[in-house]
């Protein structure tokens, strides 16, 4: 055995030396292109680890020592001026090493002290650095790979609030379904066995006098997970300054936006493909196991691997994924109903009585012209509309939207219950109470410092009067924008006249009748594109408006900023919608006295009424941006890669016997991460679509249903595949969206209540049945009232319009009558739903009563593990009780 061990031992220190024969101190890789820099470039900056180097014997995310982890890495490039190439006069290939050691010219002078200034506060912060740089002769693309050493791991992770693990538990993420399904003994499909499943522990804060105690913390290299090394050096990043702190200038994420830096961005843990069908599934990589058992599109109906995914990118990420997923599966029951309610319409089509008679018509009723360009017609060329118009407007509509006005708030109550018992597990339940810290730039730009007043320790302070005047300047400058969606409104109705009146002159006979038709779609085809411009155009200038109004935490500052764009959006998207649902054809007047705006004759509802044009409206807004944006998010990310691919230095591509290219330069390739606010906009904008307007639109549910199937896909491999890897960030919920998706459900009870009041034909049929025919036979002739004796169009002494007025144009009984029924009913529907919706909150507590003791017995094993006095109370607990 020992002469085994002196074997063993010559063997590695002949493999070393063969290894650092390989590179010797400035080395240049001629496949790789690299150029090894092992001395510091910059006076001493650039500091390795004490260890020997040991550069292209080991591969992954280490240091070249193959032991020291690569915990992020910072990017820039730096262009190669012609006239050095000229001075050279060699190709690239055939440069020596003096030619390839040159200083650069034309590099900017200010970006180089700052990031000569910048790397050496990392360096005073303990950070272990390596820089490798790739060359070609265009470019040099620098590479400078970050590490955390154990003490600042450690002293950090004190500074942060981590939870470090006390004990392991088996906690496992449970479905409604799965738990259904089995008490059935129903074989379930959606379920799936995923390798490599992170443990659960019971953990408390972490502290460094009691490091002892807290489970796994004898091994250094594991007891940090690769997600918190990340947060640390993030941490790091954020805070360290390269300028003068009175001007902000510190932190990574300014100096990638002056151009210093290219990117910052920690590595993936390996490919996501590679040779996964030959391995064991124990043996994929964490990346590999996410897109094995969730991106990929043969997983579309299978439960998400969410510990995975928090273990991975972090507890915000996952907690989307958890939402988009659980709102995914209660959009099912939604979609079922909603379905059934189109069914039951479209059967009651070809026995609808009102139809038939516009249908049967003929020349029965001759109408009044619908604009002043246009001329008398017959309701029975509307046959079609009429028909389309029962389709969505029948008493099942009614019990739908009072169905998902319960679905809504009950949707909200169980997603509350599911966020508590993830937010438990995941050990994130206090963390913005506890652990969010200052944002950096609002550390930098603080103007003075205050005593906090409960911990007594001095911080950045920001008057609060201060922000709160840059909050009222803000409002002004969304009035402002508000106020030019609107403009935009009134000019998609002014081109909908238009288009009428070019199709009615046309004479043609086909383009006369479908011409409000036409103008109706065109117009929200038109309006639809106005809605995606503006809403970049928005979001980049409230963007600008939050960092000025200088909140304090990240939170803070995402909600601020979510609460304008949706603000805005809510106007730009459901404007339209709320126009053609309560506004258009409510001011028109009667013949003869048609009211004017601007010289304009008022816009009627079309043909077939305005429910069906609020149909067409919502297909075309709600399903057009679903279609374009999926195809955005599918395209684009390639685009994007395609297009910084061709950017980079193509110096691999003379040898297919080149080694595996590094890690870095892979994840350079890809493209940053874009977040998650866009993909939360659109979901939230999608709800407000399904319960608003589901009066006008029940497939909407089931739109939204196939559209989030594919989202859920297309997220998980920009996330997987497409995107660098973000920094893994910690929250407790979705933030600020749960409040607003409780907005729009408390809005949709009262607009559903209007629409079907107002905009719908159920309640003047529903009272014409109790006064006049319960057949509703005559229910079109009652509607129709006749024009003025004094009203003359093309030599047609009489014509009819839609509505409740005599010939003197003055509200019949029945007018109002109706009117009062209309009121009625909105205080009775939404009074009743209410009712229910609070018995609903009141009888589904927030947090499962199991969870609840589990949180008490987790906060008593804290307790006990971290109390400097355990064994005094051990002991004390087994000594008998006292004799009196």
């Amino acid at each position: 055995m020992p002469a085994v061990g002196i074997l063993c031992f010559f063997v590695k220190e002949m493999f070393q030396r063969a290894c650092e024969g390989l590179n010797s101190k400035n080395a240049i890789d001629p496949q790789h292109g690299y150029a090894i820099s092992l001395e510091n470039v910059w006076e001493g900056i650039y500091v390795h680890n004490n260890s020997p180097p040991q550069p292209s014997c080991n591969k992954g995310n280490f240091f070249r020592d193959g032991r020291i982890k690569i915990d992020f890495v910072l990017v820039w490039e730096v262009k190669v001026s012609d006239r050095r190439r000229r001075r050279s006069g060699k190709r690239y290939q055939d440069m020596d090493r003096e030619d390839i050691e040159a200083p650069l010219e034309g590099g900017d002078e200010k970006q180089d002290r700052w990031r000569k200034k910048f790397v050496l506060n990392l360096q005073k912060a303990g950070l272990l650095m390596e820089e490798e740089v790739m060359r070609s002769e265009k470019k040099h693309i620098h590479y400078l790979k970050l590490s955390a050493p154990w003490d600042v791991l450690v002293y950090y992770a004190e500074e942060l609030c981590m939870r470090a693990p006390l004990q392991a538990r088996p906690v496992t993420i449970e479905n409604w379904s799965e738990r259904l399904l089995g008490r059935l003994n129903i074989p379930n499909i959606l379920h799936q066995d995923v390798p490599n499943k992170p443990l659960s522990y019971y953990t408390c804060l972490f502290r460094k006098s009691k490091i002892s105690r807290f489970l796994g913390s004898g091994n250094q290299d594991t007891y940090f997970s690769t997600t918190q090394r990340q947060r640390i050096v993030y941490e790091i990043l954020a805070q360290t300054v390269y300028g003068k702190r009175k001007r902000a200038e510190i932190g990574i994420d300014r100096l990638m936006n002056e151009g210093v830096y290219s990117a910052a961005f920690p590595l993936h843990e390996g490919p996501y493909d590679g040779q996964t069908s030959s391995l064991l599934p124990e043996k994929l990589n964490a990346r590999q196991v996410l897109y094995s058992y969730w991106a990929h599109w043969g997983c579309w109906f299978r439960y998400q691997p969410l510990d995975h995914i928090r273990e991975y990118f972090g507890e915000k990420i996952a907690i989307y994924f958890a939402w988009l997923g659980f709102y995914t599966g209660w959009l099912l029951p939604s979609a079922l109903v909603g379905t059934l309610v189109f069914l039951s319409g479209l059967k009651s089509m070809s026995s609808n009585i009102p139809a038939k008679e516009i249908c049967n018509s003929t020349h029965n009723y001759l109408m009044c012209p619908l604009c002043d360009a246009c001329t008398v017609w017959n309701l029975s060329d509307i046959c079609f509309m009429a028909k389309m118009g029962s389709l969505f407007d029948h008493p099942g509509t009614v019990f739908f939207s009072i169905f998902m006005s319960f679905w809504a708030v009950t949707f909200l109550e169980y997603w509350k219950r599911k966020n508590a018992t993830l937010a438990h597990l995941w050990d994130c339940m206090d963390f913005q109470e506890e652990e969010e810290r200052p944002r950096p730039e609002f550390v930098a730009m603080a103007p003075a410092m205050e005593k906090n007043p409960i911990t007594g320790v001095k911080e950045p302070y920001f008057p609060g009067k201060d922000r709160l005047s840059r909050i009222i300047t803000g409002s002004m400058v969304i009035i402002l924008m508000l106020s030019v969606v609107m403009i935009f409104l009134v000019t998609v109705i002014m081109y909908r006249g238009i288009v009428s009146v070019v199709m009615y002159k046309t004479g043609n006979a086909v383009l006369m009748t479908q011409a409000a038709n036409i103008a109706n779609i065109s117009s929200s085809m038109v309006n639809l594109i106005l809605i995606l411009v503006m809403g970049q155009v928005y979001t980049s200038l409230a963007e600008q408006l939050t960092k000025w109004e200088m909140h304090r935490t990240q939170s803070q500052y995402e909600d601020a900023f979510t609460f304008k764009v949706f603000i805005f959006q809510f106007v730009n998207f459901y404007s339209s919608p709320f126009y053609v649902a309560f506004f258009k054809g409510r001011f028109v007047g009667y013949p003869g006295h048609y009211k004017k705006l601007l010289g304009t004759r008022n816009e009627d509802c079309g043909p077939g009424g305005c429910l069906i044009e609020l149909a067409q409206q919502l297909i075309i807004i709600m399903v057009g941006k679903q279609v374009i944006n999926n195809i955005q998010e599918f395209i684009f990310p390639k685009i994007k890669a395609w297009l910084h691919k061709r950017k980079l230095p193509t110096v691999h591509a003379g040898s297919r016997m080149q080694p595996q290219r590094p890690p870095w330069e892979e994840d350079y390739e890809l493209i940053p991460s874009e977040g998650l606010f866009e993909e939360y906009l659109e979901m939230v904008l999608q709800f407000g679509f399904i319960t608003i307007f589901v009066a006008a639109f029940p497939l909407a549910p089931l739109f939204a249903l196939l559209n989030n199937w594919v989202e859920l896909r297309l997220d998980a491999q920009k996330f997987v595949c497409e995107y660098r890897r973000p920094v893994a960030e910690r929250a407790q919920d979705i933030g600020v969206w749960f409040n607003i998706m409780d907005a729009l459900a408390q809005i949709s009870v009262i607009i559903n209540a209007f629409l079907i009041a107002f905009t719908s034909d159920f309640l003047p049929k529903l009272l014409y049945q109790h006064t006049c025919d319960r057949n509703l036979k005559g229910y079109i002739n009652f509607t129709l009232s006749y024009s003025p004796d004094d009203y003359i169009v093309q030599n047609y002494t009489m014509c009819r319009y839609k509505d409740y007025r005599d010939q003197n144009g003055n509200y019949t009984l029945f007018y109002w009558k109706l009117l009062a029924i209309r009121l009625g009913f909105i205080i009775a529907f939404e009074h009743v739903v209410f009712f229910i919706s609070r018995v609903i909150d009141w009888v589904v507590p927030d947090v499962p009563e199991s969870l609840e003791i589990k949180i008490k017995r987790e906060t008593y094993l804290a307790k006990q593990a971290l109390a400097d006095n355990q064994e005094k109370l051990l002991m004390h607990a087994a000594l008998p009780p006292p004799t009196l």
